[in-house]
């Protein structure tokens, strides 16, 4: 098959690799129908993340099993699944707490000996713990599998950051971050209730689907200006609820200012360059609370899907570029230049 390879910083190659087979009885092979590129994707292509050349590159995913183990109970041959972007035996303890990133027999698509999720088929280990099954009739709809991509990692972390700054309804969020994570930030705020968000963000293509998302307010200033801009709307005080998505020093500055006495953050964006950010004698003094981390989509999968299926949030539009296999290479150039701001790919 034809899958996705790193092989130096700005260096993508579309190579043949050895087709995925069954090696476990929970196993199953997974022909991928969509997948995308992600701005975590971004810290390795510009050789911020260490990779071993030759590399698979890509975590998120929704396709047809093709292929099923003999131990594999809940999924087979033409199902259509969507997976998160870590897999998980569903057994441990961990999982069974809805901690599925921390499952001690999971991993991550992508890893050294594994497949990744911008080529034409994946192996899955424990196919049990870590699918999910999609009706069958949404292959038919184009919007709507683009929809339910997102559950694989960008509609479940914005969900996990807003459940981490402790949005509830009636609260004031504020979301540091225009990227797919953060949009999907406003939007899980939105769907949790909120009744402001004040989107933090320059890109007016980005802001103007925060808007849309629910965003009641953007800022567009950065630093000091946009801490100065958020204050001004919320009376002096600043939010109840921040999600920070974006994981610089600069953001997470950005994030203890704009919050409010009392507050929380939700914090998502994969650290680089953070480890100054945060100064804890002003979070101590003003009793801000810090929650987040890598997010266990797994367990979120269950609760978003519904509403995607039901249109009552559509996390699509974070798509604005769509490429074949081929021209997956061209779509890390195209985010990592800002011209698109999340790559659909269509093996």
């Amino acid at each position: 098959m034809r899958a996705t390879t790193i092989h130096a910083p700005f260096d993508m190659r579309v190579e043949d690799v050895p087709d995925p087979v069954v090696r476990d009885a929970t196993d199953v092979v997974v022909r991928v129908v969509r997948a995308c590129i992600c701005g975590s994707d971004l810290w390795a292509y510009r050789g911020e993340s260490a990779r071993t050349p030759g590399q698979r590159i890509g975590h998120e995913f929704l396709g047809i099993v093709e292929e099923a183990g003999a131990d594999v109970r809940g999924f087979r041959p033409g199902d259509l699944v969507v997976a998160p972007f870590v897999w998980s035996d569903g057994t441990c303890d961990y999982c069974a707490e809805g901690l599925q990133t921390s499952c001690p027999n999971g991993g991550f698509w992508g890893s050294v000996g594994s497949d990744g999720g911008q080529g034409e088929a994946v192996r899955v280990p424990f196919a049990d713990g870590t699918l999910v099954k999609l009706p069958a009739e949404a292959a038919s709809d184009d919007r709507l599998l683009t929809a339910l991509l997102a559950l694989s990692d960008v509609m479940g972390t914005g969900h996990h950051a807003a459940l981490g700054a402790g949005v509830r309804k009636g609260s004031t969020v504020a979301v540091v971050g225009d990227g797919a994570v953060g949009l999907c930030g406003v939007l899980a705020a939105r769907r949790l209730g909120a009744e402001r968000i004040i989107a933090l963000g320059r890109h007016t293509a980005r802001t103007d689907i925060a808007r849309a998302f629910g965003a009641t307010d953007v800022v567009a200033e950065r630093g000091e200006a946009a801490e100065a801009a958020v204050r001004e709307l919320t009376g002096g005080q600043g939010a109840h609820a921040v999600i920070e998505a974006v994981g610089t020093e600069q953001s997470m500055r950005t994030a203890v200012a704009v919050t409010r006495d009392g507050g929380s953050i939700g914090y998502v964006g994969v650290p680089h360059g953070s480890g100054t950010g945060l100064d804890l004698s002003v979070m101590f003094d003003r009793n801000i609370a810090l929650r987040g981390g890598v997010a266990p989509v797994r367990a979120y999968i269950p609760e978003l899907l519904p509403d995607i299926l039901d249109g009552t949030i559509d996390p699509s539009p974070v798509f604005d570029l769509t490429v074949g296999l081929d021209g997956v290479p061209n779509g890390y150039r195209a985010m990592d230049e800002r011209t698109a701001l999340k790559v659909l790919v269509r093996p």
